[in-house]
């Protein structure tokens, strides 16, 4: 990653900002100011982030963006909410779950083009377990962090899944050239 690693305090902080919001928005309560003066310097920073919520092990809701546009206190806080009521996969959190849920954090470093000649050369560069991967074809984009390695961890499965996800045929990196884009990410969870 190029930019600097958080600290497990900024970690925590994040994490915390998280959890209040989440429990916040999910009760229907008004969300906390975020104060960025009283935050440490790294964290007031514009930043990307993805919260990923799990109920013992298992997808709950994963909301991120790609492209730093806010401090990250404020990127990780309004994820954690659209995890929470906004993942069209799921229904929305509700407050009997909220002491079941895992809140993971994933910060992400600037996505890089990533140019390849065709389907093997495709395969060959991939880096598993190291980066996220955005597949872009026209206005459809989908993108997996590179902890979805984890669960599919066959490069070319993996491609035809991330394919599915963005609308498109499974195969469809097969038959042509598409976008790509890498980044990695820094992840902490909950304990």
């Amino acid at each position: 990653m190029t930019q600097h690693l958080l600290s497990t305090t900024e970690q925590q902080i994040l994490l915390n900002i998280a959890r209040e919001a989440l429990e916040k928005a999910v009760s229907g309560l008004p969300l906390p100011i975020v104060n960025l003066d009283t935050l440490p310097t790294n964290l007031q920073t514009d930043g990307a982030s993805f919260v990923t919520l799990t109920i013992a092990g298992r997808l709950r809701g994963c909301i991120g963006t790609l492209q730093a546009y806010q401090p990250l206190p404020e990127d990780v806080r309004e994820h954690a909410v659209a995890a929470a009521l906004q993942d069209p996969r799921f229904p929305h959190v509700t407050p009997d779950e909220l002491s079941s849920i895992n809140i993971e954090v994933s910060v992400l470093s600037p996505q890089m083009p990533f140019p390849y000649e065709g389907p093997q050369d495709l395969l060959n560069k991939l880096r598993p377990g190291i980066d996220g991967v955005v597949l872009q074809d026209g206005y459809r984009k989908a993108t997996f962090l590179p902890q979805v390695w984890d669960k599919i961890p066959d490069p070319e499965h993996f491609l035809s899944q991330l394919c599915m996800k963005m609308g498109a045929p499974a195969d469809l990196w097969r038959k042509k050239t598409l976008e790509a884009y890498t980044y990695q990410v820094q992840e902490f969870h909950e304990e």
